[in-house]
C-alpha cells in the first residue's frame, strides 16, 4: 500500500521536475532573446575596446538586480511566483550576459578553434552533420568521447540550418543558461528558497569564470554541489530516500553522457558517501546493542553489520539507474569492444601540468574568490556534525582532495587521473558552502548584538557588492579565451574586399584558414562525393571542425579514439613519405589496414609536401612534440592522382 510519506515524495518530485522545465523554458528565452540582440549590432572587438566590456557591467548589474529581488521576496514571504520568475531570468539573463556580450562581435566561442577547442567543434560539426553517433575523426569508429552535449548540439544546429561551428557558441551559451537555472530548481528542492538563489548564484559566477571554456563540463559543474547533497540525503538515511536515489542515478547517468571525468569523481564521491553512511549506520547499530550504564542489557536487534545494507543497496541502485543511462552514447563503443577490436591505446590521461603536480588551497588565495572558498571551508569544519549539507559538501572537498592524491599516485605508473581539471569543481563546492557560511555567519551575529542592529542590511550590501566585484571580474579572468575567439580565423562562402574566403573577428588579417572555403570545394568537386564519405590526411586539422570530412590521423594521440591506433597510423603516415613511387604508395593504402585517404591536405615546402604531426612524450610537460614528415612531390606523379595548389595548401586527391 502507498503511504503518504510515499505520496508526498511523488508529489514533489513531479513538482520539481515540472519547475525544471519552466525554468529551463524562462532560460532559453532568455538567452535566445539576448544572444539575438547582441548579434543584431556591430560590435567592436573585445580585444581592442572597452564597449562590451561596459555594457557587459551594466547586464551583470541587472541580473544581480533580479536575484537581490527574489531573495527580498522570498524573504518576506510576497509574490512567490514573481520571486521565482526573477530568480530564473537572474540566473539565465546573468549567464547570458557574461559570456554573450564579450563574445558579440564574433561568431566563436571562448578559444575559438585553437587548441582543445578544435576538437571539440570537429565533434559537433561531425554530429551536426549527422545524428548518427559516430567518431568525430576516424570512420567506421564509434565515439569515444561521450556525445550527450554534442548530439544535443548537433540537433540545434541541424534545425536552425547552422554550420556546427557556427552553432557552437550559441549553443554552448544557452545551454549553460539551462543548465544553471535547472540547478536553481534542485537547489530550491534541497534547501530553503533564499539559500537555494544564493547557492545558485555563487555556484554559476564560479563556473563562469573557471569552467566555461569546457562547455560540455561546465553544465555538470553547476549540478555537483546539488548532487551532492541530494546523494547524501539519499545514502544516510536509515529508511525511505528512493527519491533521492532515483534522481541521484538519472544525474550520475547524464554525466557519464557528458563528460567521463566529472562522472569520475561524482561517483567517487558518492562511493565514499556510501561507505561512510554504511559506517555510520555500523556504529550506530552497535552503540544501541552496547550494554548501558548501571548494567541494563542492550537492546537486542540483528547483528550490526547488516545496518550497512541499506546505504549499500541504495548505492548499487543508484549505480544501475547511471549505468542504464550511460549505455545511450556508451553503447557503440563498448560493443565494438566486445566485437573483437583491437585494444584501446589512447593517452587521453597522459597530460600532468604543474597545476596537477600540487594541491590546490583556493581558500588561503587574498582574493575575492579565497574569501567566500575560506568562508566555506569554516562552515564545513564547524557545520560538520550538525549539518547534512555541510556534511555532504565536506565529502566532496575531501573525495576530490583524495582523487587529486590518486592522480599524482598514478604518475609512479605511467599515467594519471587528471586531476587538474577537478579545480573548477572544487570552488564550485566551496562557493555553495560559503554561502551557507555566510548566511549563518550573519545570523548568528545578527542575535548576538542587539536584533536591531541593521546587521541583515549589512550582509545583504556586502554580499551584493562582493558578488558585483566578482562578476565584472569574470571577463579579465577569461581574457585569453577570449581574445582567442577573435583572432581565429573562420572560412567564409563569399570573398572580402582582398578576395579571400576567412575572416577574423578583430578585422585583421586572417590566417590560412582563409583557403578552407576552396580547399572543399576542390575536394568535392574532385572526389564528386558528399564530405562525409572522403577520409583527409592532413596536419592542419582544424578543416576538419569546419567541415565534417573524416579524418585519417587525429590532431594528438590524446584526443584520438583509443581503437584508432594512433602510434601504429603514425608510422604508416612516415612508411609511405619513403616509398619511390606512386605505384608504391598506391599498393601501400590498398594494403592498409584502414580506409586510405580520400585525399592529402599538405603544406607545400620546395620540392616536398609536409605534414607537421605530433607525438605523445609524456611525462614531459608540454606532452606532445611535433615533428615533420614530408613526401617527395614525384610520389603524386602519376594520373591516379589530382594535384591542386591552393594558398600555401597543395591539395592532392586520389581517382577510385
Amino acid at each position: 500500500m502507498t503511504t503518504n510519506d510515499e505520496v508526498r515524495a511523488g508529489r514533489r518530485i513531479g513538482s520539481g521536475f515540472a519547475e525544471g522545465v519552466a525554468a529551463a523554458l524562462v532560460a532559453l528565452v532568455v538567452a535566445v532573446i539576448g544572444l539575438y540582440a547582441f548579434s543584431a549590432v556591430q560590435w567592436p572587438a573585445f580585444n581592442s575596446s572597452n564597449v562590451t566590456r561596459a555594457l557587459t557591467t551594466v547586464g551583470q548589474v541587472v541580473a544581480v538586480a533580479l536575484l537581490v529581488v527574489s531573495v527580498l521576496l522570498i524573504r518576506l514571504r510576497k509574490w512567490p511566483v514573481v520571486a521565482k520568475l526573477a530568480s530564473w531570468v537572474g540566473i539565465s539573463s546573468f549567464v547570458t550576459v557574461t559570456l554573450g556580450m564579450p563574445l558579440a562581435a564574433t561568431k566563436l566561442y571562448l578559444f575559438g578553434v585553437s587548441v582543445d577547442q578544435e576538437f571539440r567543434t570537429e565533434y559537433l560539426t561531425r554530429l551536426t552533420d549527422s545524428a548518427a553517433l559516430r567518431d568525430m575523426t576516424y570512420v567506421d569508429l564509434p565515439p569515444f568521447y561521450p556525445a550527450g552535449w554534442f548530439w544535443i548540439g548537433g540537433r540545434v544546429g541541424n534545425l536552425l540550418g547552422m554550420d556546427g561551428w557556427e552553432v557552437f557558441k550559441p549553443y554552448a551559451i544557452g545551454m549553460l543558461a539551462i543548465a544553471a537555472v535547472v540547478a536553481l530548481v534542485l537547489w530550491a528542492q534541497l534547501v530553503r528558497a533564499d539559500l537555494a538563489v544564493g547557492a545558485a548564484a555563487a555556484v554559476t559566477a564560479m563556473t563562469l569564470a573557471y569552467a566555461s571554456p569546457e562547455a560540455y563540463g561546465a553544465v555538470l559543474v553547476v549540478f555537483i554541489p546539488p548532487v551532492l547533497v541530494l546523494a547524501w540525503g539519499a545514502l544516510h538515511r536509515s529508511s525511505g530516500g528512493w527519491g533521492a536515489v532515483l534522481g541521484t542515478g538519472l544525474l550520475l547517468g547524464v554525466a557519464a553522457c557528458f563528460y567521463t571525468l566529472y562522472l569520475a569523481i561524482a561517483a567517487f564521491t558518492v562511493v565514499l558517501m556510501a561507505v561512510v553512511a554504511a559506517g555510520a549506520a555500523v556504529y550506530q547499530r552497535r552503540a544501541e546493542q552496547r550494554p548501558r550504564v548501571g548494567g541494563a542489557r542492550a537492546v537486542a536487534g540483528p547483528a550490526p553489520w547488516r545496518a550497512a545494507i541499506g546505504p549499500l543497496v541504495k548505492l548499487v541502485a543508484i549505480g544501475a539507474i547511471a549505468g542504464v543511462l550511460a549505455l545511450v552514447v556508451w553503447a557503440p563503443y563498448l560493443l565494438k569492444m566486445l566485437s573483437g577490436a583491437k585494444l584501446p591505446s589512447g593517452n587521453a590521461f597522459h597530460y600532468l601540468p604543474q597545476s596537477g603536480a600540487e594541491l590546490a588551497f583556493p581558500m588561503l588565495e587574498f582574493s575575492l574568490r579565497g574569501a567566500l572558498c575560506l568562508l566555506g571551508l569554516v562552515w564545513l569544519v564547524v557545520r560538520a556534525g550538525s549539518s547534512r549539507r555541510a556534511q555532504a559538501l565536506g565529502i566532496g572537498v575531501v573525495a576530490i582532495y583524495l582523487w587529486t592524491l590518486l592522480s599524482m599516485a598514478a604518475t609512479a605508473a605511467g599515467t594519471t587521473l587528471l586531476s587538474f581539471r577537478l579545480e573548477p569543481v572544487l570552488l564550485a563546492v566551496l562557493a555553495a558552502a560559503g554561502v551557507f557560511g555566510f548566511v549563518e555567519g550573519a545570523g548568528m551575529i545578527y542575535r548576538v548584538l542587539d536584533e536591531s542592529t541593521p546587521v541583515r542590511t549589512v550582509a545583504m550590501v556586502l554580499a551584493v557588492l562582493g558578488a558585483l566585484a566578482f562578476a565584472q571580474h569574470i571577463p579579465t579572468v577569461l581574457t585569453h579565451e577570449i581574445d582567442t575567439a577573435y583572432t581565429d580565423t573562420v572560412p567564409t562562402e563569399t570573398p572580402d574586399a582582398d578576395g579571400t574566403f576567412g575572416e577574423r573577428a578583430d578585422k585583421r588579417k586572417p590566417s590560412a584558414v582563409a583557403y578552407y572555403h576552396e580547399v572543399d570545394q576542390a575536394i568535392l568537386a574532385q572526389t564528386g562525393r558528399p564530405r562525409d564519405e572522403s577520409v583527409v590526411l592532413t596536419a592542419d586539422t582544424s578543416f576538419l571542425s569546419f567541415y565534417p570530412y573524416f579524418g585519417f590521423q587525429a590532431l594528438t594521440s590524446h584526443y584520438a579514439n583509443p581503437l584508432s591506433d594512433f602510434k601504429a597510423r603514425a608510422d604508416t603516415i612516415a612508411a609511405w613519405s619513403k616509398l619511390d613511387s606512386p605505384r608504391a604508395l598506391l599498393a601501400a593504402m590498398a594494403e592498409s589496414p584502414w580506409r586510405a585517404p580520400d585525399a592529402f591536405l599538405f603544406r607545400r615546402d620546395t620540392d616536398t609536401y609536409t605534414l607537421r604531426l605530433a607525438e605523445d612524450v609524456y611525462p614531459n610537460d608540454p606532452n606532445v612534440k611535433r615533428y615533420t614528415v614530408a613526401f617527395p612531390q614525384s610520389l603524386f606523379a602519376d594520373p591516379t592522382f589530382t594535384t591542386t595548389d591552393i594558398g600555401p595548401f597543395t591539395l592532392v586527391t586520389v581517382r577510385r
